[in-house]
Formats: C-alpha cells, structure tokens, sequence
C-alpha cells in the first residue's frame, strides 16, 4: 500500500500520535478523514491541510456517531485503504484508594466503552468498507492499525482500567488479522511508550525527564512523527500483518 493515493481514517486524529498520522498521510499525497471530539483541534487543521483532509466530529463510544463519521467519510473520499485507531482515554486510580475508597466502576465501563468498545467498532466498519476495495499488491484490501500501550505489557500501578482495555487491544490483534485474511485485511497493532503528546503537558521538567531516563536508548522522548513512519512501514510492507510493535526504546515499565 503507497500513501500517494491512499485514503485513511484515524480516529483521535486531531492531537498527538493520531495527528502526526494525518499529516504524514496529506504530505505524502494521501487523503485522510479525521475522527474526534467536537472540541478538539480537528477542524483547525482540516483546515491548515486543504482538500485532502476532513473533518467528521465523533466520540467512538457512540455507534450511531461512528457509523455517521464512516459513512461521511467514504461519501468525502469515495475508499478507505487505512484505519488508525489512535482514540483513548488513560483515568488513574487505585483498586483501593489511602481512604478506602474503591476503584469507581464507572470510571473502569467508560475506559473500556472508548478504549476497547469504540475501537472494536471502528474496525468492524472500516472492515466491511475496506472488503468492497479492488486488491492490491499481494491481494490487500485494507490495513487496520490499533494503537495499544506497553500498559498493556506491564500495567503500572492505578492503571487498571487502561491496561485491561489495551491489553485486550494486544490480544485481539492476531485474532482480527486471522479474522479477516479471507478479505485481504492486515491488522497491526502499535505499543507505544513514552510519548511527547498532549498527555505530558503541564508535566514539570523534573518529571518530563524522569520519563526520559526510563528509555534504555535513545534517552529521549517518542513523538507522533516516530509513530507516523512506523504506520508508513506497516503500509508499505505487505508482509507484516497481526503482530503488535513496541513503540520504547527497549522501556519496560516499573510497578510504579
């Protein structure tokens, strides 16, 4: 899969890893289809891009939205040949809080309804679009890309919500590409590290550095960039399909 030509959705494509996607896409001569929150910045830069990038205001935990966004999406750009699923929420609390509180249940329903639910649904919609494509190179029709964490390796603690829901993430990703091999659908899944992105910002420099000093090497933080040619990479190498990459410069996350 070439990105000239190509059409992509990236949902939380408004910020962030999401973002660098969609600007990797319009420099390379692709066209792509924002998915995000009404308040986000996807507008503002639908704009900055010019024609071969849209709008389409979404929260994924809404299957009436996602399916309206989709469909808009495909009416925009008449295919789809890549999907991103960048959109998540990271809420931190402990099981059993220093007062005894507990871990609130619907804190854990709506991590997993945008991390795991929406992302689920996303893909089967991209799926079903990405079937009716002509195949390509070695007989693809389509490329899903789900965005994991290494939280989902090795959940820190208060994170118990975010690394069940992206540890399901990882173990959906050779199921789905066995899912769907009979419509020449690859699907990768991307675990990143620390990354530079709106989650890090207002963190002081005393912080910001200890992130870094986690990394083994390079002692520098990720960025949507690093992540944007990895999804290159996965585009352009037909041969790679349900594996999930670590995104860390060989980090493994402490209980803490």
């Amino acid at each position: 899969m070439q990105i000239e030509g190509s059409v992509g959705l990236i949902t939380g494509g408004a910020s962030g890893l999401g973002e660098g996607v969609v600007r990797m896409l319009a420099a390379g001569g692709g066209r792509a289809a924002i998915l995000d929150l009404p308040t986000s910045r996807g507008a503002e830069i639908a704009s900055e891009l010019g024609d071969a990038v849209a709008f389409f205001p979404t929260d994924v935990s809404d299957p009436d939205q996602v399916e309206a966004a989709i469909d808009g999406a495909v009416g925009r750009f008449g295919r789809l040949d890549l999907t991103v699923n960048c959109a998540g929420i990271s809420p931190a609390q402990r099981i059993v809080g220093k007062g005894g509180e507990l871990y609130p249940l619907d804190l854990f329903k709506r991590a997993v309804d945008i991390n795991l639910n929406g992302l689920f649904d996303v893909v089967r919609r991209s799926a079903g679009v990405m079937a009716r494509n002509e195949p390509g190179t070695d007989g693809e029709r389509g490329l899903i890309v789900n965005v994991a964490s290494i939280a989902g390796f090795e959940g820190q603690v208060g994170q118990a919500a975010y690394t069940a829901s992206k540890g399901a993430v990882i173990a959906l990703t050779i199921q789905l590409a066995r899912d769907l091999e009979r419509q020449g659908i690859r699907v990768m899944g991307i675990a990143p590290g620390m990354m530079d992105t709106g989650m890090l910002a207002g963190v002081d420099e005393r912080r910001r550095q200890a992130l870094i000093d986690i990394h083994v090497f390079p002692k520098r933080l990720g960025t949507p960039d690093d992540f944007a040619r990895l999804v290159r990479c996965f585009m352009e190498t037909t041969l790679l399909n349900g594996d999930v990459v670590r995104l860390d410069a060989a980090t493994r996350l402490a209980p803490r």
